[in-house]
């Protein structure tokens, strides 16, 4: 189910099992180095050779930067939520991962809806996002708790 920016969803929208699927994004060598480079200059992520002797034999994004890819698809074309992708907390997995050449999408899942007992114009919901590569191979799973607005009364 994807939604547009256009109808952005509140917590009364939302139940348990629903699913959104992003857009793609292909990501490069390129990308992967300049990222390692600015943000996680460590060598797996920015040296073809040196990352070949490491345990990802061979070149790999960050977890970081999957975990940005993972967060544009989702704000762009992913989670419809109203007021935005606001995280209140989480967990994140890398099983595998990104290689350059990737083609990433976001398959996301309404986990758990709890209203807020304290703030009755919002609450949380856990989202479970899986990004997934052109293999079907899940490289990140994220467990994110996100404050979402009630519908306003009208």
């Amino acid at each position: 189910m994807n939604n547009s920016a256009s109808d952005p969803l509140f917590l009364d929208d939302l139940h348990v099992g629903q699913r959104f699927t992003s857009a793609t994004h292909t990501i490069d060598e390129a990308q992967i180095k300049a990222f390692a480079a600015q943000f996680d200059p460590q060598p797996f992520h920015a040296d073809d050779q040196a990352a070949r002797k490491t345990l990802f034999n061979g070149l790999a994004a960050s977890g970081w930067h999957t975990a940005a890819i993972t967060m544009r698809l989702n704000v762009e074309s992913g989670l419809p939520l109203a007021g935005g992708i606001i995280g209140a907390g989480g967990e994140i997995n890398w099983p595998a991962p990104t290689r350059p050449g990737d083609i990433l999408h976001v398959e996301s899942e309404v986990a758990e809806i709890t209203p807020s007992r304290s703030k009755p114009d919002r609450g949380i919901a856990l989202i479970l996002s899986r990004t997934i590569n052109q293999h079907g191979e899940v490289v990140q799973i994220l467990k994110a708790k996100l404050v979402v607005p009630r519908r306003p009364a009208t």
